[in-house]
């Protein structure tokens, strides 16, 4: 599923391509993309409308027009590209935008996870699904304090908590696997046990890792790629996730797979020892 790293990346694509463009027609192929409103609704509100912004909230993509925003979820494969009006459509292009200068922007998505919502845009950080995101990763009130008070309560793995979206919004499996590989935290480690050393590590490496996965684009792995021809580097960059059996570049030792929460989850057991076996 593409974090956030990825979908900045999606904006950064997509807004040399869409914005300042007006909505002429909206196509809606598999309707349950359309969380809300209506599907009706959702493409009486977008056609004629023009497009002046374009954002992020943890993983959410955000479009804003004058009076509403389109909030865009990729879920697991979905992903946009640019056709012609009038060329044939791709079985898994279900949202088709039709812009003013004939140009279509495809919402192409395998599994069919995604999710659109169509908001007044006065409303669409005060409402579900916006209102219960955590701080963004760049966020001054991102700090180790502020996860310190977030984790006391905690007592599922650092790892499920990491991916909480209530706390950082935008993290998701894979760069949680290298922010606790960064700091030397087990990812079965219990959140609360943690001390504030271990949240100032946290907040410090997500910050240089994330920024770094910018930098190079996200990562492409498996079926993500941000649109046509962009993909990112970020999955050469990668020290944990996804090298089981491979060494470990701190002590040499062997990369573990294990399941947390239901996820896929790499550590080296030497380097992330719990905190009563570094006593």
């Amino acid at each position: 599923m593409p974090e956030k790293p990825e979908v900045l990346t999606v904006v950064s694509a997509l807004k040399s391509r869409i914005v300042g463009k007006s909505i002429k027609d909206v196509i809606v192929r598999w309707d349950n993309i359309i969380a809300s409103p209506s599907v009706l609704e959702f493409k009486k509100g977008l056609i004629g409308k023009t497009i002046r912004s374009i954002t992020t909230r943890g993983k959410f993509i955000v479009i804003f027009f004058d009076d509403e925003a389109l909030l865009i979820h990729l879920r697991m494969e979905g992903k946009f590209f640019f056709r012609k009006k009038g060329e044939e459509y791709n079985k898994h292009e279900h949202v088709i935008f039709t812009f003013d200068d004939d140009e279509e922007m495809r919402f192409h998505d395998v599994r069919k996870f995604g999710k659109m919502y169509l908001i007044p845009k006065k409303d669409v950080y005060r409402v579900l699904p916006l209102k219960n995101l955590g701080v963004e990763f760049d966020d001054s009130s991102f700090t180790g304090s502020y996860l310190k008070e977030k984790f006391k309560n905690k007592k599922l793995p650092i790892k499920t908590v990491l991916l909480d979206q209530s706390i950082i919004a935008g993290i998701g499996n894979i760069y949680a696997d290298e922010i606790l590989y960064s700091s030397n935290i087990n990812p079965l480690e219990k959140a609360c046990v943690l001390n504030i050393k271990d949240c100032n590590s946290i907040v410090d490496s997500t910050k240089v890792i994330l920024s770094h996965a910018i930098k190079l684009g996200g990562t492409t792995i498996k079926s993500f790629t941000s649109s046509e021809g962009v993909h990112g580097l970020f999955q050469n960059e990668l020290h944990v996730h996804g090298k089981v059996c491979g060494d470990c570049l701190k002590c040499g030792g062997k990369i573990l797979k294990i399941k947390v929460g239901g996820r896929g989850t790499y550590y080296c057991p030497n380097c992330q020892k719990f905190k009563e076996e570094k006593l």
